[in-house]
């Protein structure tokens, strides 16, 4: 592991540990802000999938929330699972950046141009994160697995099946 591994991804956990604190601490703030989202995302995301058990109330999507961004924040800062945890902390990121950051309906201009820089600093951070999930460390990835296997298996069945050929080729001789 290199030591910009080492250091950028606690570097980059951190503000999600604290992030994620802070909203445990002050939920009912964070759920107010939130509801203008919950109330639009949760019924898309009951009828897409109507047999998961989706809360409704915004006070506990902040806590659910907060909770992946601690857990998987720790996750990434540790090392374990770096993509997965990555690629929740960005998913995580959308409605918190949406929700807390709407820019686009303050209309007192510090308040506009301090919401417009945090949400760009969260669009920041989601980039860092996209770069993180995709990162394999050298290693191969998912993808490049899955596609390996198959080119495997594939010229296994070739083998197999010429061997079946010879074979049947050879039995059909000695019976004739």
């Amino acid at each position: 592991m290199t030591i910009t591994r080492l250091l950028a991804r606690p570097m980059l956990a951190t503000i999600f540990v604290a992030g994620g604190i802070n909203a445990l601490r002050n939920t009912e703030g964070h759920a107010a802000k939130a509801k203008k989202v919950t109330d639009k995302v949760v019924p898309a995301a009951q009828k897409a999938a109507p047999q998961l058990p989706i809360p409704t109330d915004p006070a506990t999507l902040v806590r659910v929330n907060a909770g992946a961004q601690i857990l998987a924040a720790a996750a990434l800062a540790t090392g374990r699972a770096p993509r997965l945890s990555a690629t929740v902390l960005a998913a995580s990121l959308v409605p918190t950046t949406v929700a807390g950051h709407a820019f686009w309906n303050e209309t007192d201009p510090q308040a506009k141009n301090a919401q417009r820089l945090q949400f760009y600093k969260n669009t920041s951070i989601m980039g860092g994160l996209l770069l993180a999930a995709v990162d394999t460390e050298g290693r191969p990835g998912l993808a490049w697995r899955a596609r390996r296997a198959a080119a495997d298996v594939r010229r296994e069945a070739k083998h197999v099946a010429k061997e079946a050929r010879r074979e049947a080729q050879l039995a059909k001789a000695q019976l004739t």
